[in-house]
């Protein structure tokens, strides 16, 4: 497979994983098409759409940044199995000592991503513009590097991405939430993206993405199983006796949440299943891959938030009603009118940016709708905060419908 086939096919399958089961084999051996799922850049130079920035966070707290690499060398790695161990890197977002000023925090600003991050998201995109990977690699993330984070222990939130998407396309949603309080960790799966920076080496590209092309989609349960068992490294190195962060004592361990978008929304779901430490979590519009275990998720909160073309109830994603049925504890179906698959990203920002067709929601709404009912429910769950947002339509929100079963 050329590189470019092999782009395609990593941006197709960021869309792909989300159909329902019964489509996805055939969507995910089908690369000739990706440019329908995926729409060409329309001929409108950049320079001459809309400033590319994200919307800036809502909360009171500035917002604080740091990287880690870290490597589990008590495992194979799946996808490239003679790499030295698996390896991981995560975006922490925290809540920041000094607040932000005009949605600036004080400090060195953090990059969106590397160039060479955005150069394989935008060759996977098909924008060849050589002047936006510098526009999209230093997009204003609305945080500071390092800075000294806000007193007092937070709760923590860690976000997986969709497949064949970077960690970074999900940073709209985690600086809100760090802004509101929230420590966030933001993970990239290595060889599951369409190119994550490592120190020292080449980036890693989405070697998976071939993998589960060639297989017709059926190695899901294996990305899922393989992220739930990230996660649990991850949090091992955030919580245990020797943190990897500098500023892990801000961190409440009785207090973790997990999010994602698409298979790392269903990876969600199977990392609560084998960690009692993950009490509340949120699926943004992925096809579950996991059958539940007999007591659910044991009594714990789950929230599935999704386009309501294929995930209200009895529509084209048969698995969330499945999977519906089997949680025990406090849950929430919520479907947004007029979105599509990446709407739940940063997505709706770039692609409409570049000119690439996207939902019928407009893009602020897309980012508020997210940012707000994802909050609500881990103010909910992780702070026992009163939610009425949670109970019902909310004129306020005239997208979003509440479903029960």
């Amino acid at each position: 497979m050329n590189k470019l086939t092999r782009a395609a096919a990593s941006a197709l399958l960021a869309c792909a994983i989300a159909l329902p089961a019964a489509t996805t084999a055939t969507a995910a051996t089908n690369s000739t098409t990706f440019a329908t799922t995926l729409p060409a850049a329309s001929g409108t130079p950049a320079a001459d759409r809309e400033p590319l920035r994200l919307p800036a966070p809502t909360g009171p707290y500035g917002v604080g940044s740091s990287v880690l690499h870290l490597v589990d060398r008590s495992r194979t790695d799946p996808w490239v199995p003679e790499a030295d161990g698996r390896q991981l890197m995560v975006t922490l977002h925290y809540p920041a000592a000094r607040p932000a000023t005009g949605g600036h925090t004080p400090g060195r600003p953090t990059p969106y991503s590397t160039r060479e991050e955005a150069r394989l998201l935008l060759e996977a995109i098909q924008v060849d513009d050589p002047s936006s990977v510098t526009k999209l690699a230093r997009i204003p993330a609305h945080s500071a590097v390092d800075v000294r984070p806000a007193p007092g222990r937070h709760p923590l939130v860690v976000l997986s991405p969709g497949f064949g998407m970077p960690r970074f396309t999900l940073t709209a949603l985690a600086v809100d939430l760090a802004s509101r309080g929230y420590v966030v960790a933001s993970l990239d799966h290595a060889y599951e993206s369409s190119g994550t920076s490592v120190p020292g080496g080449p980036a890693l590209t989405c070697v998976a993405c071939t993998i589960m092309e060639e297989s017709g989609g059926t190695k899901a349960p294996v990305v899922t199983a393989v992220r739930a068992a990230d996660t649990r490294f991850v949090l091992d190195r955030l919580t245990g006796p020797r943190p990897a962060w500098r500023y892990a004592g801000t961190i409440d361990r009785e207090r973790i949440g997990m999010a994602g978008h698409s298979i790392g929304g269903a990876s969600a779901a199977t990392a609560m299943a084998g960690d009692r430490r993950i009490d509340a979590g949120v699926n943004m519009d992925g096809t579950f891959w996991d059958a539940l275990p007999s007591d659910g998720l044991g009594g714990r909160p789950f929230m599935l938030l999704g386009a309501d073309e294929y995930h209200r109830p009895g529509a084209g994603d048969t698995s969330w009603d499945s999977t519906w049925a089997g949680l025990s504890g406090p849950r929430h179906w919520l479907t947004v009118d007029g979105a599509d698959h990446l709407g739940f990203t940063d997505a709706p920002v770039l692609l409409g940016h570049f000119g690439i067709p996207g939902g019928t929601l407009a893009t602020e709404r897309a980012v508020a709708v997210t940012r707000t009912y994802v909050a609500a429910f881990f103010d909910a769950y992780l702070r026992d905060e009163d939610q009425p947002l949670l109970d019902g339509p909310d004129p306020s929100n005239p997208e979003v419908r509440f479903h029960r079963p």
